[in-house]
C-alpha cells in the first residue's frame, strides 16, 4: 500500500515537473495537486491507518489529524478548482510544486 502510493506521487510530481518546464501550468497545477493528494492520504495512512474515500473524506480526516495540512490543501484546493475554466500562472503552479514537494519531504523524513 505505501509502496504504491509513494510510487504515485513520484510520479505525479515528474508530471507536474515536467508541465511547469513546458509551461502548461494547468497542468502542471493539477499534477502537483494530485500528488498532494496522494502525500496526504499517505500521512493519513501511515498515522491512522484508514484510506480517505474521497475529497470530502479526506478533508474530514486531514481537519481531524493534521489541521495544520488541512489548512493549506483547503488553499489549494480552491487553485486547483480553478485550473477547470481559468489559465494558472507559472507563479500558481510553483506554489502548487512547492507545498508537493514539501509534503513528500515530510514524507521522507519519517
Amino acid at each position: 500500500m505505501e509502496e504504491g502510493l509513494l510510487k504515485n506521487i513520484d510520479e505525479f510530481l515528474d508530471s507536474g515537473n515536467d508541465n511547469l518546464e513546458k509551461s502548461r501550468y494547468n497542468a502542471a497545477v493539477s499534477d502537483f495537486f494530485k500528488a498532494i493528494v496522494v502525500c496526504c492520504d499517505f500521512i493519513i495512512y501511515k498515522n491512522t491507518k484508514i484510506v480517505p474515500k474521497n475529497h470530502n473524506d479526506r478533508f474530514s480526516l486531514l481537519k481531524k489529524y493534521f489541521f495544520n495540512v488541512y489548512e493549506k490543501v483547503s488553499e489549494l484546493f480552491a487553485l486547483y478548482t480553478k485550473s477547470y475554466n481559468l489559465c494558472l500562472s507559472k507563479k500558481d503552479a510553483i506554489i502548487a510544486g512547492n507545498y508537493a514537494n514539501e509534503l513528500r519531504n515530510e514524507i521522507n523524513k519519517k
